[in-house]
């Protein structure tokens, strides 16, 4: 129990995509039932935080915790989550020098040529386990131990929106500008957070993204056309 207002249900420490099925799988079951008294449902890595009205639920339960209980262990008895409820994504990523002051620096760190961290970045299908840290900003994994790169020692004070870095096994896409410790080794033309859409996150947790490298001019062109 998180205090009186929140629960979190815990499948463990690790970066695993099993194990972020099972919370992936939580958080839509709950979801559409639409228990009274839940307000907000938080899915990380390998945890769900579970927000209720404690006035709405003490109404009809003296057992809080074990309330809690009983309805997560239904909601996972015999439940998948339906393929309907996650998307795959194909992202234009441009991965020329101008937007990616670290790519470099990765290939460095790893004995790699650019062109083989951008293959290798680039040929794989990458799961988004959560969105944190900024509005939007998904993160996903695993990448290519190859490729897998520790945080910047100093962070910058701007990163561009649209940024796509690498922070050891993870990759992820800052969605605004702002502070950031990730390795940038390109910047997508995809606008990843709109307050004004119905759903201003464009990725979801349980989503799936593949990355499309593109040339400086596509990306221009599609940052004209937004």
């Amino acid at each position: 129990m998180l205090g009186d207002h929140a629960v979190t249900v815990s499948f463990g420490d690790d970066i695993d995509e099993d194990i972020n099925r099972k919370v992936t799988t939580l958080f839509h079951c709950l979801k559409q039932q639409k228990f009274a008294g839940i307000t907000d449902l938080i899915p990380a890595y390998a945890t769900l935080t579970i927000v209720y009205d404690i006035v709405t639920i003490a109404k009809e339960q003296q057992d809080i915790e074990g309330y809690f209980n009983a309805i997560v262990n239904k909601a996972l008895t015999g439940q998948e989550v339906p393929d309907t409820l996650s998307s795959h994504h194909e992202i234009p990523v441009c991965y020329d020098v101008v937007f990616a002051p670290d790519l470099l620096l990765v290939a460095r760190k790893n004995r790699l040529s650019i062109a083989d961290v951008i293959h290798i970045h680039a040929g794989k299908t990458y799961r988004v386990y959560m969105i944190g840290f900024l509005p939007g900003f998904a993160y996903m994994g695993s990448v290519d131990s190859m490729i897998a790169t520790p945080r910047l020692e100093k962070p910058r004070q701007h990163v561009a929106a649209g940024s796509v870095g690498i922070a050891g096994s993870q990759t992820g896409i800052y969605p605004v500008a702002s502070p950031g410790g990730w390795n940038i080794i390109g910047r997508t033309p995809v606008k990843m957070f709109n307050v004004n859409n119905s759903a201003p996150c464009y990725l979801n947790a349980g989503d799936t993204v593949q990355f499309v490298s593109i040339s400086k001019t596509d990306f221009e062109e599609l940052i004209n056309k937004r």
